[in-house]
């Protein structure tokens, strides 16, 4: 089992930045938000997507409140987030393939510069964690 990591000051930063960032988009995906983030289900989804978005946003919801509150399981954590940001990777991909806008994204280059931000989104949620610690 992993051991928590102590953090710095600016990982509980970054950390309380991205959780709050997590609350804020799936306050999105469950109210002022909904159609754009519909626009990101695959079609090979074989759920409704309204019902994705839901789900997903409540999911977005529950890491967000646990980054900014839980520190007893920051690491598991860190790494389910990490994981949750790579089983959203497809939804950036069939945006770029599809060629849907939402959320700004109205050109190929805007959506294909996203696709590099998910990486990003892993990196951040396991530096700010300590998981990327743990892990080695």
């Amino acid at each position: 089992m992993l051991q928590e990591a102590r953090t710095t000051p600016l990982q509980n930063v970054g950390r309380g930045v991205l959780g709050s960032f997590m609350v804020g988009a799936g306050t999105g995906h469950l109210s002022f938000a909904r159609g754009p983030f519909q626009a990101q289900v695959p079609d090979w989804v074989p759920m409704d997507k309204d019902l994705v978005v839901l789900l997903s946003g409540v999911v977005e919801i529950g890491l967000g409140l646990s980054l900014l509150f839980d520190k007893r399981h920051r690491i598991p954590l860190g790494l389910g987030l990490a994981a949750f940001f790579a089983a959203v990777f497809p939804g950036n991909l069939h945006q770029y393939d599809k060629r849907l806008s939402a959320f700004g994204l109205d050109t190929d280059r805007k959506r294909l510069v996203r696709l590099f931000f998910q990486p990003v989104l892993m990196a951040w949620a396991l530096w700010s964690t300590g998981a990327r610690k743990a892990l080695r």
